[in-house]
């Protein structure tokens, strides 16, 4: 079966007569892909393309920003370690907030930008999404520390803003019932079947999850360096595990393949679990972040401490491990306090 490119993947054929591929998307440097297509080595070349060519723009316009403005400062923070030492996927999303509020204020000088400036732009934005002015705050709040770090100004601004009221919802933790459903409707060997076991055997990201191949099993466990953080993740297949991934039956480089062979995008990938988990009568969001969780709460509920939790997700915070016990836990934890007070019903 002739295999689909992938997006933003254009082959040609050079003046020599060889072929080539490359990864072309708007605003973007072009970045040369290896050849032959869909090897490993392309494979990896084009997932870290999609992940980290954002950040290849060298110097971010800094030879053009007009010095002490706002456009000079994110760019010098965009060579800073502050920014190159966060994991690709996270300075995409940090880029693309500092972009947005670039656009409108780049061009104003650093050493002018007042407190009232900081809650009526927040306030602004706030009044369409509270998520996305809180997002903003904290940018902000890194960008102008360092703006009197690095001599923009003698203050920061920031330290008596307005606090953004806002509650961050999360992702809803799958419990053992929306499993079951899960499980009923969508049959052992359908592709859903498998990526939802893979999740929920392994905990990993949908980062990891959706480059997560064969390329990656060795003796008897997944080992896989976690994109997001770097962490380096050995995890025991469990014998049940193995049934699942023993009813793969197409040979590509990723288990979580599309229909052409090709992998899945993270957002298409979270999109496609939704989908699955609403035509088999889940709740609304039930991402796969949510299953994420649902193998913390699984972990816990079986023993495991949160070090030894962490040793499988490459959770690096112990906060975060802790918030999702808790909130998987939530329902369990009410049952019994109410059959404590009162008695089973």
């Amino acid at each position: 079966m002739k295999l689909k490119k992938p997006k933003y993947v254009h082959q040609f054929v050079d003046s020599r007569g060889k072929p080539r591929n490359t990864f072309r998307r708007a605003g973007q440097k072009t970045a040369s892909l290896p050849w032959p297509m869909y090897t490993e080595a392309w494979w990896k070349a084009y997932h870290a393309a999609l992940a980290g060519t954002p950040e290849q723009k060298p110097s971010a316009g800094a030879s053009k920003s007009v010095s002490g403005t706002i456009n000079a400062l994110i760019a010098e923070y965009y060579q800073s370690s502050a920014f190159t030492s966060k994991a690709p996927t996270t300075r995409s999303t940090y880029r693309n907030q500092l972009e947005a509020f670039r656009k409108f204020h780049g061009d104003g000088p650093v050493r002018e930008i007042k407190t009232k400036h900081i809650d009526a732009i927040l306030g602004e934005i706030a009044k369409k999404s509270t998520a996305q002015a809180h997002k903003l705050k904290k940018r902000l709040t890194t960008l102008l520390r360092l703006a009197v770090k690095w001599g923009y100004r003698e203050d920061n601004p920031m330290l008596n803003a307005e606090r953004v009221q806002h509650k961050a919802k999360g992702y809803e933790t799958w419990d053992e019932e929306d499993i079951a459903k899960f499980r009923a409707f969508w049959k052992v060997g359908t592709p859903q079947r498998i990526a939802m076991e893979i999740l929920l055997y392994t905990g990993l990201r949908r980062s990891d999850a959706v480059r997560l191949g064969p390329q990656h099993i060795r003796d008897g466990r997944i080992v896989i360096t976690a994109r997001k953080t770097g962490a380096q993740l050995s995890i025991p297949i469990h014998s049940d595990f193995q049934a699942v991934l023993d009813t793969i039956i197409h040979d590509h480089l990723v288990f979580i393949a599309t229909a052409y062979g090709a992998a899945r995008s993270e957002f298409a990938f979270t999109n496609w679990i939704i989908e699955a988990a609403k035509e088999a009568g889940l709740p609304p969001h039930r991402s796969p972040h949510g299953l994420r969780k649902a193998t913390c709460v699984r972990l816990f509920d079986a023993g495991c401490d949160v070090f030894e939790i962490m040793a499988i997700t490459g959770h690096r915070d112990i906060k975060e491990v802790q918030t999702y016990i808790a909130a998987g836990n939530q329902k369990k934890k009410s049952q019994a306090a109410i059959t404590k007070a009162y008695g089973a019903s």
